[in-house]
């Protein structure tokens, strides 16, 4: 934990500069575990409040964020509609670290390099603090939904698939 302590990522930088609170979890991070299920486990956390940040590309916006929970899927149709683009596809992989700044398994709605449109999943608004990833891989942050969407002028609603 000292090793995070030191070096604070983008997103934890953001967060004090601007007061909010949040806390810091730090766990062991394999290629294998990037699921939800694996890193409720071992932070001792529901599931259902560990929000995962999936970049896509609308055609007429370019690059649009969207945090959803952990154990639902990202509903394309319904981001489109969201983000006012006729189509959106998921970003690929290799352009993700050049377009962001993070890498897979460590990607924070805050602190991308570029604020980019962001869209909260509306299950978020149940939960006082939701956890989303802190910009690196093996630590996130647990904050207020409410603090999310102040950090990334984030637009909550419905983006998930049924």
């Amino acid at each position: 934990m000292a090793k995070n302590k030191k070096h604070k990522t983008n997103a934890m930088r953001i967060a004090e500069q601007k007061k909010v609170t949040y806390k810091e979890y730090e766990f062991p991070w394999m290629e294998d575990h990037l699921g939800t299920d694996r890193v409720s486990e071992l932070l001792g956390v529901e599931e259902e409040r560990i929000f995962k940040t999936l970049v896509a590309v609308g055609n007429k916006t370019g690059p649009i964020v969207a945090v959803i929970p952990g154990t639902k899927e990202l509903d394309l149709k319904k981001l489109a509609k969201a983000s006012a683009n006729k189509k959106v596809d998921m970003l690929h992989l290799k352009d993700l670290e050049s377009t962001t700044g993070y890498i897979r398994g460590g990607c924070s709605p805050i602190g991308m390099k570029k604020l980019f449109p962001t869209y909260l999943a509306a299950e978020s608004s149940v939960y006082p603090e939701i956890i989303v990833s802190a910009g690196q891989r093996g630590l996130q942050m647990a904050l207020d939904p409410e603090a999310i969407v102040s950090l990334t002028n984030a637009v909550v609603v419905d983006i998930t698939a049924d």
